[in-house]
C-alpha cells in the first residue's frame, strides 16, 4: 500500500470512527434499562453534562449520567486494549500477538485481583471512597505490576538464541494464562468468607461495565493518555521491526530503548483497562489486525487508529448487545470471548505455515 493511499485511507477512517463515536455516546444513554430515555433526552443529558443545558428532571439526569460513564470507560478501556494489543503485534512482529494472548491482561486481572483482596481485608473501608483516595491507584498499580511481570516472562520464555519463536510465544501465552486462571480461582475461595471481595474479584475475571464512575472513566483516560504519549517515540521504529531485530539495529533503532517504551505503555494501557473493567480478551487481537489490512502497516496510523477503533468496536458492541438483549446481554469479557476466539482461530489457520517452523 502506497504512502499517500495509505494516508487519505486513514484521514476517512479517523474521520468515520469519530462520526461513529459522537453518535454511540448519545445511543449508549438510550438502550439498557427499564428506564426509557428518548434520544432527544439523551442529547439533552449530554449537554447538561457539559453545563450547556438544564438537566433532566427527577431521577432520568442520573440514570442518563451512569449510562454516559459506562459509555465513557467503554470507550477508554477499547481504545486501551486495541492500541496495547498494536503495540504489542508491532514488538513481536506478529499478528497474534495481543494483551490476551500473551497472557498480559490475565496478569493484570491477578494483580488488580490481589490488590482489590489485600485491601480488602487489610485498609480501612474509607479508603474506597473515592478517586483521589489511594484505593483506585494502587489497584491500577497491582495490576500494572501484574502486566509488567508477565510481559517481562514472556520476553525471557520467547526468545531462543536472541530471535523471538512465535510457537513459542503462544505456548507461553497459554501456560501463563493457565497459570493465572487457577491463581484467580484460588483467591476466588480463600476470598469466600467475604462477599463484597469475592464478587469484585469475579468480576474482575469476567470483565464488567456494570457501576462504573467517573473516577474510572477518569482513570482509564490518564493511563490511555500517557501510553499514547508513547506512540510518537516507537512508531518508526517499529516500523523497521519488521525486517527483523538485527536489520532494526543496523538501520539505528536502539533496541532496549524502543522495547522498554512499546512494552511499557502496552502493559500500562492494559492493565488500566483491566483495573477499570476487569479481564476482556481479544480487543487486541481483532481491531489492530482489521484495522492493518485498510491503512497499512504504517505504525504512525496504526497507533492511534487503534485507539479510535477500539473505543468505538468496544462500546459499539456493548450498545448493540443492550438494544438487543436487554437486560439479558452477557458481560463484555464474555461477549469479547465469543466474538474474538473464532476470528483468533482464524487468525491461526491464516498463519499456519509461517508458526510451523519451530
Amino acid at each position: 500500500m502506497s504512502g499517500r493511499s495509505g494516508q487519505a485511507r486513514a484521514r476517512v477512517l479517523t474521520g468515520v470512527l469519530l462520526l461513529a463515536l459522537l453518535l454511540l455516546v448519545p445511543a449508549a444513554l438510550v438502550v439498557g434499562g427499564s428506564a426509557e430515555i428518548g434520544a432527544r433526552d439523551a442529547l439533552r443529558a449530554v449537554a447538561a453534562w457539559l453545563g450547556l443545558a438544564d438537566p433532566l428532571p427527577g431521577h432520568l439526569q442520573t440514570i442518563a449520567q451512569l449510562r454516559l460513564w459506562r459509555a465513557l470507560v467503554a470507550a477508554a478501556v477499547g481504545a486501551s486494549l486495541s492500541f496495547s494489543g498494536a503495540l504489542l503485534q508491532g514488538v513481536f512482529r506478529n499478528a497474534l500477538a495481543s494483551p490476551s494472548v500473551i497472557g498480559v491482561s490475565a496478569g493484570a486481572s491477578l494483580g488488580a485481583a490481589a490488590a482489590i483482596a489485600l485491601l480488602g481485608g487489610l485498609l480501612p473501608t474509607w479508603l474506597s471512597g473515592g478517586l483521589w483516595s489511594p484505593t483506585p491507584w494502587l489497584v491500577v498499580g497491582g495490576a500494572f505490576a501484574g502486566a509488567v511481570l508477565v510481559c517481562m516472562l514472556v520476553v525471557r520464555l520467547a526468545t531462543v538464541d536472541g530471535r523471538l519463536s512465535v510457537p513459542t510465544l503462544l505456548l507461553v501465552g497459554i501456560a501463563v494464562n493457565t497459570c493465572i486462571a487457577g491463581a484467580l480461582a484460588a483467591l476466588q475461595s480463600l476470598t469466600l468468607d467475604d462477599f463484597q471481595i469475592a464478587r469484585a474479584i469475579l468480576a474482575w475475571t469476567f470483565g464488567t461495565l456494570d457501576d462504573r464512575s467517573a473516577a474510572h472513566a477518569l482513570l482509564a483516560v490518564i493511563a490511555l493518555s500517557a501510553a499514547l504519549a508513547v506512540a510518537p517515540w516507537v512508531a518508526r521504529e517499529l516500523d523497521l521491526f519488521a525486517g527483523g531485530e538485527q536489520d532494526a539495529q543496523a538501520l539505528g533503532v536502539h533496541l532496549a530503548r524502543t522495547k522498554f517504551l512499546a512494552l511499557g505503555a502496552a502493559a500500562l494501557a492494559a492493565a488500566a483497562a483491566t483495573a477499570v473493567a476487569g479481564q476482556i480478551s481479544f480487543v487486541g487481537l481483532v481491531v489492530p489486525h482489521l484495522l492493518r489490512s485498510v491503512v497499512g502497516h504504517g505504525h504512525a496510523r496504526l497507533l492511534p487508529l487503534s485507539a479510535l477503533g477500539g473505543a468505538a468496536f468496544l462500546l459499539g458492541a456493548d450498545v448493540a448487545q443492550r438494544a438487543l438483549l436487554g437486560h439479558l446481554a452477557l458481560q463484555p469479557g464474555i461477549l469479547m470471548s465469543i466474538v474474538g476466539g473464532p476470528f483468533f482461530l482464524y487468525l491461526l489457520w491464516r498463519e499456519r505455515r509461517s508458526t510451523v517452523a519451530w
